[in-house]
């Protein structure tokens, strides 16, 4: 199993059977100490063997079990005699699979609905109120459970809102536990998780850093392995765990790509070789990306040149090192690290059934023609994970809370053709919303704060008595937990009025600031 894979060899499962709250499951099963994993919902009994998974969550899902196409399930898997969990969809799905009934009665429940508890005895539900608020989203309903399930919890339009048969280890609840509108919900997964399944409690950023130190040394033996260091949590991790598991073989390369913004080399350069010891190269490929980029204004295309052009500079510090050792037996540096994270893989189509939102430079942006040998040590984590897993390694704050940065940098921050003017704008705007934003002692209750340059849009503006007709700036200032959802955040009005104003008045070509207060979902946190 290599690197790039799983982090544990028994992880939880979650099926996937298209919930908007897949990953919610998944991290709701971390914060009870458990690793977990989505699939899709149509892993066969034989791949969810292959996967030796200590049990399984069914995820909920927008379909009835009854309509044309709904997303089905391998009914196999309930006799593998590995402990399972359904929610909403999922319950249905189990039910309906297992000999039970489900009805479409038109009595549906969605949001808050009071939930009776009537067996507060099994494991599933024990310790539990035998009255609270749970959070639903269903119209089908189970009518009847499988024969040797006991009824564990009834609302006024539905008989049957939780079952169990502990004989199988078989559980599920019509309810949605990992959303915190259930006022029991956690305790409902953990229950679940340690009660009825009986899995410990082990799974802590400390096991994850002993387990891939072991497999990167198993996969790099004796090699050299370069890392593509951005300077941001995600790639600061990476390297060091690398350098843990490595030593000396490690030697990581910085791009300045010409998309950072103000002080960011430098920032880079200091911060980071300060606090590690690691060796640090920096290429300067300025002139190589805004020339690749001309003409381009499509963000996947973007993207994926961005993508390709790191790849490229990566090659060409390895050709540097082999010559700089005198290597004579054409032995290449074989080995790239990255600060792949989860939700990159997710986003870029690279989950279980998921739709590619956008390609991540580091994933569905690379080149066809790879040469190296990937080292993803976060590729299945998400980013407060990784925080903590920084932390647990000792790096300090200014990297381990650092707010995130893409990758692509200002290219993706620029709706519209890149070129070295509008960077200049650009990167003079996010130098004043990031200095007012610290300023005032935001910094660490926002997720972060896009700067984005509508580069192809114009507005007209009154500046000094005459006409003017400059781009808008968009404020996106967000908050998250792990990228995969977000809000936009409500910072202070004055605050606000401070950034437009030193925008309009300190940036050339800039005579409007908007605000962006849209979710993830529907939007994204960059807006390319």
């Amino acid at each position: 199993m290599s690197v790039t894979e799983q982090t544990t060899a028994r992880p939880v499962l979650v099926v996937d059977f298209g919930a908007q709250y897949a990953q919610l499951i998944a991290r709701r099963v971390r914060e009870a100490s458990v690793y977990s994993e989505i699939v899709a919902h149509s892993i066969t009994a034989d791949e969810v063997k292959a996967k030796n998974p200590i049990g399984l969550v069914l995820s909920g899902g927008p379909s009835s079990v009854y309509a044309e196409g709904a997303p089905s399930f391998d009914p196999a898997i309930f006799d593998l005699g590995i402990p399972v969990l359904g929610i909403c969809y999922g319950f249905q799905v189990m039910a309906t699979a297992l000999g039970g009934e489900v009805a479409h009665t038109g009595a549906r429940e969605y949001g808050s609905t009071p939930v009776t508890v009537t067996d507060g005895v099994n494991a599933l539900l024990a310790g539990q109120p035998a009255e609270q608020t749970v959070w639903m989203s269903h119209g089908d309903s189970v009518s009847k459970a499988p024969e040797g399930f006991t009824v564990l919890a009834s609302t006024e339009s539905t008989p049957v809102a939780a079952f169990a048969n502990d004989e199988r280890k078989l559980y599920g609840v019509q309810w949605h536990p990992e959303v915190k509108h259930s006022e029991h919900g956690q305790h409902v997964l953990e229950n679940f998780l340690h009660r009825a399944a009986g899995i410990p409690a082990d799974w802590n950023s400390g096991n994850v850093i002993a387990e891939q130190v072991a497999r990167i040394r198993e996969q790099v033996g004796t090699g050299k392995v370069l890392c593509g260091l951005s300077g941001g949590v995600d790639s600061s991790v990476a390297a060091a765990i690398v350098h843990k598991a490595v030593g000396d073989q490690l030697v990581c390369v910085f791009v300045d790509h010409g998309l950072l913004r103000e002080g960011e080399r430098e920032q880079v350069e200091i911060d980071y070789v300060a606090s590690t010891g690691v060796r640090l190269i920096t290429i300067d490929a300025r002139e190589q990306f805004i020339n690749a980029l001309a003409g381009v204004s499509d963000p996947e295309t973007k993207r994926k040149i961005i993508g390709r052009e790191f790849i490229r500079s990566f090659e060409q510090a390895q050709a540097d090192l082999i010559a700089e050792a005198r290597a004579t037996d054409g032995d290449p540096i074989r080995f790239l690290v990255q600060g792949t994270l989860y939700p990159d893989v997710v986003e870029s189509g690279g989950g279980s059934g998921t739709a590619n939102i956008k390609s991540h430079h580091n994933v569905g942006g690379l080149p066809e023609d790879l040469q190296f040998e990937l080292v993803e040590p976060l590729r299945t984590l998400f980013k407060d994970e990784v925080r903590a897993i920084g932390s647990e390694l000792g790096l300090p704050d200014v990297i381990v809370q650092r707010q995130p940065f893409p990758g692509p940098g200002l290219g993706i921050r620029i709706v519209g053709e890149v070129t070295q003017e509008r960077l200049d704008l650009l990167r003079k705007a996010d130098a004043i919303a990031r200095a007012e934003l610290t300023a005032a002692g935001l910094d660490r209750e926002i997720w972060q704060c896009p700067v984005v340059l509508l580069a192809d849009v114009r507005s007209v503006g009154v500046q000094g008595d005459g006409r003017t007709y400059g781009h808008p700036i968009v404020l996106r200032p967000v908050s998250s937990e792990d990228a995969m959802t977000a809000d936009w955040t409500r910072l202070p009005y004055d605050v606000l009025a401070k950034i437009s104003n030193r925008i309009t008045n300190e940036v050339d070509g800039v005579n409007r600031v908007v605000l962006d207060v849209t979710s993830k979902p529907p939007g994204t946190i960059e807006w390319e």
